[in-house]
């Protein structure tokens, strides 16, 4: 597949990214196998999706699978298996005629029937209640996990701003490979932070990059909050 415009983060960026421990990263996303003991055979899990760099057996993700795992994090932190989210995951792709449902928008409004049909197909009916209800289904799906997405005309996520207070910084799978940058420059915010870290002068980082200091100062604050 084409790599450019896509986004590339290696799990150890996307854990950073978003706060996903690296192991659940790869179970999600890589699948895994597990011993059944009563069997006494090993039995695969597969992954929830395909990522886009599947096909080309590269170890990492792309930046709609990174926007996607974020709503998946939203789902096991509530309480659903798995299994229904993978279910969830392949009836929304084929409904929506997308790859990456969650992130729509159109998510937004038909997600909770999906999860409800999902949950009744794998027989997961104590959170039944909690998903048929629209108000408890939205903080599930909290607002905050659209937050900063921009979407094109095809509903797809193609630009995400992760701080919640402004748009210094953003992630945009056509700019640098996806990784952040400042917005005023397109300058990544990790080589501003290791900048200011070596030169301990952003007045002087902000000249040398051709960027404002507030986009310096924005950058500090981003990779300082990846390492909280």
């Amino acid at each position: 597949m084409k790599l450019t415009g896509v986004g590339l983060y290696t799990f150890h960026e996307a854990s950073r990214l978003t706060k996903i421990p690296i192991r659940d990263l790869r179970r999600w996303l890589d699948g895994y196998s597990y011993r059944d003991k009563a069997q006494e055979t090993s039995v695969s899990v597969p992954p929830l999706w395909k990522t886009e760099l599947a096909q080309d057996e590269m170890d990492g993700i792309t930046f709609h699978d990174l926007l996607e795992i974020r709503f998946v994090q939203a789902f096991r932190k509530s309480g659903v298996s798995l299994q229904t989210i993978r279910l969830a995951s392949r009836m929304a792709r084929e409904l929506f005629a997308m790859p990456y449902p969650f992130t729509s928008r159109r998510f937004q409004t038909d997600g909770r029937t999906i999860f409800a049909s999902a949950m009744e197909e794998t027989g997961e009916t104590e959170l039944l209640d909690l998903v048929r209800r629209q108000y408890a289904f939205r903080k599930v799906i909290e607002p905050s996990l659209y937050h900063g997405i921009e979407f094109d005309q095809n509903q797809l996520a193609t630009r995400w701003y992760p701080s919640h207070r402004s748009k210094a910084v953003m992630l945009d799978p056509e700019v640098s490979f996806g990784k952040p940058v400042v917005a005023d420059g397109a300058v990544r915010t990790e080589i501003l932070y290791d900048a200011v870290l070596a030169e301990g002068n952003k007045n002087l980082v902000a000249r040398l990059y051709e960027v404002p200091v507030a986009a310096v100062d924005a950058a500090i604050a981003f990779e300082e909050s990846l390492a909280a």
